[in-house]
């Protein structure tokens, strides 16, 4: 029940993370790094599950 909230809550993100205003070069990685680790975290959390089921 909880992983397709978290999964409507990624892809919100995600589409959030993207910027609206042109691309500067002193951005660096900021906005993808904190999406990429809760996508990494997801991804984990779900393997671990599929790997409990079997």
């Amino acid at each position: 029940m909880l992983y397709p909230i978290l999964i409507i809550l990624l892809i919100l993100a995600l589409i959030g993370g993207l910027p609206t205003w042109g691309y500067s070069g002193d951005w660096g990685y900021y906005p993808d790094g904190g999406i990429g680790l809760i996508l990494v975290v997801v991804l984990v959390l779900w393997l671990m599950s599929r790997r409990r089921a079997v």
